[in-house]
């Protein structure tokens, strides 16, 4: 099942510049989600991180797994955004970068739950482009009530 823009922002309390997700492409409750960040030139991070060679900072692809782990969150739990509920990333563990990400990629993030306990969250998360694996992790989050 897919979600565009739109669904991903009832999920998600972030907005421009740092909403991360532009598309869920698949996901499975309880199992696993794939989702899309188009990597765009006109972000602002790319002003300073490099001038003359731009690159996605790899703290903002651990931003887009996490974000794609709480709309998987959300989707197995309650199956929808709950009203002044949000996932925080509260860990991030076994972090690994392969090859950089610049303007005009497309990241395709992939988040499958590992455990859950106790209302944490625990995930195994990989971006990749092109079908080329550029990071991986183990994302961790729980679900908090927003001020």
């Amino acid at each position: 099942m897919e979600m565009n823009i739109n669904e991903v922002k009832n999920f998600l309390p972030h907005r421009y510049p740092f909403l991360l997700i532009d598309r869920v492409i698949d996901f499975e409750v309880g199992k696993n989600l794939t989702a899309i960040k188009n990597v765009s030139i006109n972000e602002p991070h790319f002003t300073g991180h490099f001038p003359g060679q731009p690159i996605m900072p790899g703290v903002l692809i651990i931003e887009a797994m996490a974000q794609a782990t709480g709309i998987l969150a959300f989707k197995s739990e309650v199956g929808r955004p709950v009203t002044g509920q949000i996932y925080m990333l509260v860990g991030v563990d076994k972090v690994r970068f392969k090859r950089i990400v610049e303007p005009g990629d497309q990241l395709q993030i992939y988040a499958e739950v590992m455990t859950v306990k106790r209302g944490i969250w625990k995930f195994n998360c990989k971006a990749s482009v092109e079908g080329e694996i550029v990071t991986s992790a183990e994302i961790i989050c729980t679900q908090k009530t927003a001020k």
